[in-house]
């Protein structure tokens, strides 16, 4: 495949070398709003671009793939607010999104055992829980949108909490309100964890990346999969969950 990288720092360069250990070539990257301009040519010959920008600058950039009908993997979180807009476009235009708050295999799986987990206890509520995420000091968005993920996974199968709430103390005013803590330390690439705690035991579930790898492999098998194909799709469709 022919590949656009849309964000050219630490994850499009770590994604860049899977692209290319995989047989793919990367024919553009863009990296500040005037490459849309100047890198046309080669944006319209491309089968497909994977998003990993920062979060103000994502929503032009899905907008602008959407209307040259390049299919876009998107892996910066924080245009949410607009998601409506964007699939109505994606459809209207007859083109390809495949969105997530975390493109690793590892993580996925573990929102699947997050939900699982959230539904079997919700029967108990003598356990309260709560979300922690760490990530190095460059990750602008607090907390992380796998975070934010695992939090409404957990609201959606428990309905001992209906909202979540940023919480450095892990408190909050409200017994139904799920606390999520977001730490900021170097070299960290990510770690997720979901404690259960009552008076006679706690239990835990936690994913902790030990590289940018396994987010770069699955963005690139994300584009894998949406090459040639319309429509909206998130991971739980590549992976088949």
């Amino acid at each position: 495949m022919k590949i656009v990288l849309v964000g050219y720092g630490k994850m499009g360069k770590e994604i860049e070398k899977i692209a290319l250990e995989r047989g793919h070539q990367i024919i553009a990257t863009i990296d500040n709003t005037e490459d849309w301009t100047t890198k046309t040519e080669s944006i319209q010959s491309a089968d497909v671009a994977i998003e990993f920008s920062v979060p103000k600058a994502a929503y032009n950039n899905i907008c602008n793939c959407i209307n040259s009908t390049l299919p876009v993997v998107v892996g910066t979180t924080g245009w949410y607010d607009h998601f409506d807009e964007i699939v109505d476009k994606c459809k209207d235009k007859g083109s390809a999104l495949l969105y997530g708050s975390n493109f690793s295999i590892g993580v996925n799986i573990f929102f699947e055992i997050n939900k699982k987990l959230s539904k079997l206890i919700s029967q108990y509520p003598e356990y309260s829980a709560h979300v922690e995420e760490t990530h190095h000091t460059e990750k602008l968005d607090a907390p992380s949108g796998t975070a934010i993920s695992i939090g409404e996974q957990l609201i959606d199968n428990n309905s001992n909490y209906n909202k979540w709430e940023l919480s450095e103390d892990l408190k909050t005013d409200n017994e139904k309100t799920l606390p999520i803590k977001a730490n900021r330390i170097e070299n960290i690439p990510g770690t997720h964890s979901v404690t259960w705690d009552s008076e006679i035991d706690e239990i835990n579930i936690s994913h902790r990346a030990k590289s940018r790898k396994g987010f770069a492999l699955g963005a690139v098998l994300a584009a894998e999969f949406i090459h040639n194909k319309k429509g909206v799709f998130t991971m739980k469709d590549l992976l088949d969950l």
